[in-house]
């Protein structure tokens, strides 16, 4: 009997214990990176609670600067968002590499993303999901878009849609013959290759149906014919791939640009133990899987693909052959300062007649 008694009180005293580590977890990500289920699944294991903020690289700076870091306890900027933000702004705070489970990530990629958001020797990022952006084609009415500036083509006139943010400029100025990741360290040269870019994009303005803001915006715009070409996510791409077999992801000629979406530690965040529980529990393989099948794109866990979806993977192979992809171009840390000149730029474009 008091064996049973003292039993019962150390599971009440572990179960105490748990409820008191427990905490929640404000996560400010991209939409799919936390798809319910496997919130239900950390939540279940861990006693945590999570809740969800959906953003953008944009907002997510700009809610962490207005708060100094406050209000989340996890985010997800791309990794060419991290170093100059911390340079400028002070929103993060280093990564406890020794409460992160290395063995999980693909160790290219892991090295990657630390190299790339070190800042006054601390790591402020680890990898979480990748992808590219580059075309998204009717390939049966605008086969001729191969390239970025295959979009100011006339026989796409009046059917052509992209967003008016960097990676256009990026991705124009490489179809151009230009480098722009080269020119990061030189104002005078990067402002030069921002000028001919403008250029182009106000020239290429007749062609433009609309810029669009959301994938739900451009994906509703392919599926209805009014747009026939874009620039567009991978991911996008092979969603409507799976409706309509003449719609696809194309990897451009001159690059298909990629991305590593991250995790980072805002300044004043309150739940790292929750923060670094979640981490280690998406990189686990199967549930890394669950995301890419929610997302539509891979992460950097080990043998994450093993269990996505097989139609995913299909498509993916068709869009990207061995050649494609070492022609990827990942985008490298952005320099203090630099996403000013990009701002005027696209304003510039936006006011133009």
């Amino acid at each position: 009997m008091k064996l049973s008694m003292i039993s019962s009180i150390a599971i009440v005293a572990a179960l105490t214990a748990q409820v008191a580590q427990a905490e929640t977890l404000r996560l400010l990500t991209w939409g799919g990176y936390a798809p319910q289920e496997v919130i239900d699944l950390f939540e279940a294991e861990t006693g945590h609670t999570v809740e969800v903020t959906t953003s953008n690289n944009e907002e997510m700076i700009a809610k962490l600067r207005a708060t100094n870091g406050g209000g989340f306890d996890l985010a997800q900027p791309s990794q060419d968002r991290i170093a100059s933000a911390q340079e400028e702004f002070g929103i993060y705070k280093p990564i406890d590499m020794s409460r992160v489970d290395a063995d999980l990530f693909i160790p290219s990629m892991l090295s990657a993303t630390a190299d790339n958001t070190t800042y006054e020797g601390d790591v402020f990022g680890v990898p979480h999901v990748w992808g590219t952006s580059g075309l998204v084609v009717n390939t049966a009415v605008a086969s001729n878009v191969t390239d970025y500036t295959d979009l100011c083509d006339a026989s796409v006139a009046g059917q052509v849609s992209y967003r008016l943010k960097r990676p256009t400029l990026i991705g124009f100025a490489y179809s151009m013959g230009l480098d722009p990741f080269a020119a990061y360290d030189d104002t005078d040269a990067y402002q030069d290759i921002l000028d001919e870019v403008e250029a182009m994009l106000t020239a290429c303005k007749p062609n433009v149906k609309t810029y669009w803001d959301g994938g739900d915006e451009i994906k509703n715009l392919l599926r209805s014919g009014e747009v026939v070409a874009s620039m567009a996510w991978d991911t996008g791409g092979w969603q409507l791939n799976a409706d309509n077999a003449d719609i696809t992801f194309v990897a451009p000629e001159a690059g298909a640009l990629g991305w590593i979406d991250t995790f980072v530690l805002p300044a004043r965040g309150r739940a790292d133990d929750a923060a670094y529980d979640w981490i280690n529990f998406v990189m686990r393989p199967e549930i890394a899987a669950m995301i890419t099948n929610t997302a539509g794109n891979f992460t950097a866990a080990v043998d994450g693909d093993a269990g996505v979806n097989a139609d995913l993977k299909a498509r993916y192979q068709g869009s990207f052959d061995q050649a494609a992809i070492d022609n990827i171009k990942w985008y490298p840390p952005v320099p203090a300062g630099l996403e000013a000149l990009e701002g005027a730029t696209l304003d510039r474009i936006n006011a133009a007649n």
